[in-house]
């Protein structure tokens, strides 16, 4: 058995091509340098290694077309030496694809699969159809969904389709409709929720969401309710205007109604309850997606969800 020395690293100098015009310095790098831990990759942001025209940049920057991007000594794994992915996950992420054409592939993503590998974390979803698609060189996520939440996510097979769903997503072209079961009641009457977003770090390092007024995001979020289960939980839609991080999830809590299943904004006793019926997830659902083709059409998709949360619902309505 032979195997294949690494490459020995060497400083790469990357001309940016038209396509890559204002992708983002870390998002280039982490396309380009795959196998590279993403600490590595802000590592050498932060302390100047990597250079655009001979100056520093910080993460942010978004490239221009020529600019030339100086690329340090680093070990990047061997084309054929990918983290090999358990053969059963990789049939369980193929059979939740939903639509795939030659630019785009939309996934059920089950609850509990992170999108991207890093946080300590080998693998995602982008790095197992990587290998599931070997062919496809431009395999990038269009969005994201937090590891425990389930359902619609796009994964763009070439960069014309990722620019045009980066655009897309930035006006009002994208209809993003997700199911959750919260606790309690919840009032008809609330159908919008307008509460601006900040991030903040607990002592313990782990990152919250939290409203803020004079310093956070602005940040819409609109509810319906679908079915309501007495003043135990309600199953509600909602529909996000603005895309920050955990939005649903503090814009629920915010109106007094946390998703069940949710460790870091949720009420532990009403989660136990649910987890007692056999919910034991989070319970946000991406169940409906609409989005323009760069051809003028339409794509209007919809997936299912779990076992699980169906039948914990069914338990949940069933007579006492």
């Amino acid at each position: 058995m032979t195997t294949t020395a690494p490459s020995t690293p060497a400083v790469q100098l990357l001309e940016v091509s038209p396509e890559y015009a204002g992708q983002r310095i870390d998002n280039f790098l982490l396309a380009r340098l795959k196998g590279v831990p993403k600490t590595l990759i802000y590592r050498i942001l932060r302390k100047g290694e990597v250079r655009v025209n001979k100056g520093r940049i910080k993460p942010e920057y978004k490239l221009q077309a020529g600019d030339i991007v100086r690329v340090p000594p680093v070990r990047v794994p061997e084309r054929d030496e990918p983290v090999p992915l358990a053969q059963g996950l990789l049939q369980r992420l193929e059979a939740s694809i939903v639509y795939e054409d030659k630019a785009l592939i939309v996934v059920n993503k089950p609850c509990g699969i992170a999108v991207h590998g890093g946080s300590g974390l080998t693998y995602g979803v982008i790095e197992a159809f990587r290998q599931l698609r070997p062919d496809c060189k431009e395999l990038e996520l269009v969005h994201r969904l937090d590891r425990d939440t389930s359902g619609l996510l796009m994964i763009a097979k070439k960069r014309s389709m990722l620019r045009h769903l980066h655009t897309a997503l930035r006006g009002d072209g994208v209809d993003k409709r997700y199911m959750a079961l919260v606790r309690g009641n919840w009032a008809s009457s609330i159908k919008q929720v307008r509460a601006s977003l900040g991030k903040s770090n607990l002592r313990s390092g782990e990152r919250m969401v939290e409203v803020d007024e004079e310093e956070g995001k602005e940040s819409v979020t609109v509810f319906k309710v679908l079915r309501r289960f007495g003043d135990f939980a309600t199953l509600i839609e909602a529909k996000p205007i603005t895309g920050r991080t955990h939005q649903i999830r503090v814009h629920t809590l915010h109106a007094g109604h946390c998703i069940a299943g949710d460790t870091k904004y949720g009420d532990d006793d009403f989660s136990k309850e649910i987890r007692d019926l056999g919910g034991k997830r989070l319970f946000l659902h991406a169940y409906m997606l609409t989005v323009p083709l760069p051809d003028g059409g339409e794509l209007k998709l919809q997936a299912p969800v779990d076992e699980m949360w169906a039948k914990t619902v069914e338990r949940l309505s069933a007579p006492i």
